[in-house]
C-alpha cells in the first residue's frame, strides 16, 4: 500500500526548471543559498543543478556582472503557487524591484512548468525570453541537453541562434 501511494504521488509531481541569478552583495553566495532554500520548499524537491555561469548584464550596462545557474525541481505546487515560494526566497534576499533588467540580490525565475503553455499577467510559460537569452540556455543545456522546449525547439537549436557572447562556467 505505501508504494503504491508513493508512485501516485511522483505521478503528480511536476517538472520545474528555475533560472537563478544575482549581481549584487556576493552573488554566488546569493545565487549557492537560494539554491539550497529551493530544496526546502514543502512539497518539492531540488533534483538536479547546473555550474555557475558569469555573464553581461541586460539591459543597462553600468552594473556589475551576473552569477547564473538554473536548477530542476520536482513540485506538487501550482505554477503560481511555486511563484509565490519563489517570491519569499527573493524578499529573504531582500530583492528590490525598482528598475526592469537592474541590479538584483536575487531573481528567480520559472522557465519551464512541465509543458505547460500559459500567458498570465503574473507568469508566462515558458519564461518569454528564454529563447533569447544564453545566461538561461547554457546552463538549461549543461543539465538536460536533450531538452525539447514546447512551441521552440531544441536547447541545442536555441543557443546556435542567439547572437550575444557564450556566458563563462564557474569553477
Amino acid at each position: 500500500m505505501h508504494r503504491a501511494s508513493t508512485l501516485e504521488k511522483s505521478l503528480v509531481m511536476a517538472k520545474v526548471y528555475i533560472g537563478l541569478g544575482s549581481n549584487m552583495q556576493s552573488p554566488r553566495q546569493q545565487v549557492t543559498t537560494a539554491l539550497h532554500e529551493l530544496d526546502q520548499i514543502e512539497n518539492t524537491s531540488l533534483v538536479r543543478y547546473s555550474s555557475l555561469y558569469q555573464t553581461k548584464p541586460v539591459g543597462s550596462k553600468d552594473q556589475d556582472d551576473y552569477i547564473n545557474a538554473v536548477a530542476v525541481l520536482y513540485s506538487e505546487l501550482s505554477p503560481a503557487n511555486l511563484l509565490d515560494e519563489l517570491h519569499q526566497i527573493e524578499n529573504t534576499h531582500q530583492r528590490i524591484r525598482q528598475q526592469r533588467w537592474g541590479p538584483r540580490t536575487l531573481d528567480l525565475d520559472i522557465l519551464l512548468y512541465d509543458d505547460i503553455i500559459m500567458t498570465d499577467p503574473d507568469l508566462t510559460l515558458p519564461h518569454k525570453e528564454i529563447v533569447n537569452r544564453l545566461f538561461v540556455l547554457v546552463p538549461l543545456a549543461e543539465i538536460a541537453p536533450d531538452l525539447c522546449m514546447p512551441g521552440f525547439g531544441s536547447v541545442s537549436e536555441l543557443i546556435l541562434r542567439v547572437d550575444e557572447p557564450l556566458p563563462e562556467k564557474l569553477l
